[in-house]
């Protein structure tokens, strides 16, 4: 016998329902072993981990199948399988100026960061910049990441970041930059750095700022939960993050997972943060599902999240926390 009219309604009414508050892309279904029903959602990407310091096994249980090392060893980053989940991009090394973050860390041996002292952009030139950005390129990199942290030590100077930059442009590798300390934003735009790594947070961003880092493109990596248990970075980078999001810019989600005791999944605390910057509904999946650095989305794999879908926005975060990744061919989507 037929479904009935009244419950074809009420499948509208729910997948409409959806849709508003978790995008298009959002679908109502089931697992075809397990009978179990959900939603389903493109694969989530955490925008910025370190490998080296995390279990990487646990992340497709925790609902995360891509991955943006944004510092590591190359030649470890090049070994791993590229067929596997989760799926990695990499930086490779942090490209530093000598002396400079994250060189003598206890958490950064030696192998993730190149020391440049040359701004050279011809290849082969010892501690030049062409060197360091070749090296990453010839390891597979998809994106180069530069350090511009003046409260941990010396920065690159104006002319060997435009040398990065520009041998970083020539191989059509976008930059993302590690920005901390007073006036490193400003010398990451006037340096076109695409990406930052983290939402600014030891200075506040104003409007003239904002509206630059907008009109040029660049996104965001969030990373607001580092900050948790320092109110004032943590209210400094939320502020700045609602401006930028306020004034159109794009945000990726990302945690810096490997950053102390956070959770090798979907960090509720970082959706959360998102959710109070601003970054809510279809924005937030959209920041959590962007291919980004690559333009493709993952193929062969879905975000399942178990259970009744979330009744409003404020529900998004604690539910899509339940989220794992399932082979796409094994979702069942309802038809209505």
């Amino acid at each position: 016998m037929g479904e009935s009219s009244s419950s074809r309604s009420a499948k509208r009414a729910s997948t409409h329902a959806l849709h508003a508050l978790l995008g298009e892309r959002a679908a109502v279904c089931r697992r075809a072993i397990t009978g179990e029903h959900g939603v389903s959602l493109p694969p989530l990407i955490d925008h910025h981990v370190h490998l080296h310091l995390i279990d990487s096994g646990l992340l497709a249980r925790g609902g995360i199948a891509g991955v943006v090392d944004l510092g590591g060893d190359p030649v470890a980053l090049a070994r791993l399988d590229s067929r596997g989940i989760p799926r990695v991009a990499y930086a490779g090394a942090f490209l530093t100026a000598a002396g400079g973050y994250p060189v003598g860390r206890s958490w950064a041996p030696p192998v993730i960061a190149r020391e440049i002292t040359d701004p050279s952009t011809h290849p082969g030139v010892h501690g030049g910049a062409a060197t360091a950005v070749d090296e990453q390129a010839s390891f597979g990199a998809s994106v180069i990441k530069v350090s511009l942290n003046s409260t941990a030590g010396p920065v690159l100077d104006r002319a060997t970041l435009d040398a990065v930059v520009a041998s970083a442009r020539e191989r059509g590798l976008p930059v993302v930059g590690h920005v901390e300390g007073e006036g490193m934003l400003q010398l990451a735009l006037d340096a076109g750095i695409d990406v930052l790594a983290h939402t600014p947070f030891t200075e506040h961003v104003g409007r003239r700022l904002t509206a630059r880092a907008v009109a040029a493109g660049q996104r965001w990596i969030s990373t607001l939960a580092i900050h948790d248990g320092d109110a004032v970075t943590a209210d400094r980078a939320r502020v700045n993050l609602a401006g930028f999001v306020a004034a159109g810019g794009q945000v990726l989600y990302g945690t810096d997972l490997g950053n102390g005791e956070l959770p090798v999944g979907v960090n509720q605390a970082e959706v959360a943060a998102l959710d109070a910057a601003g970054v809510r509904g279809a924005a937030l999946i959209e920041a959590m599902v962007a291919p980004w650095p690559g333009a493709e989305e993952l193929s062969g794999v879905s975000t399942f999240v178990p259970g009744p879908q979330p009744a409003d926005l404020d529900d998004v975060p604690a539910w899509i926390a339940a989220a794992t990744v399932v082979p796409s061919e094994e979702l069942i989507h309802d038809e209505n």
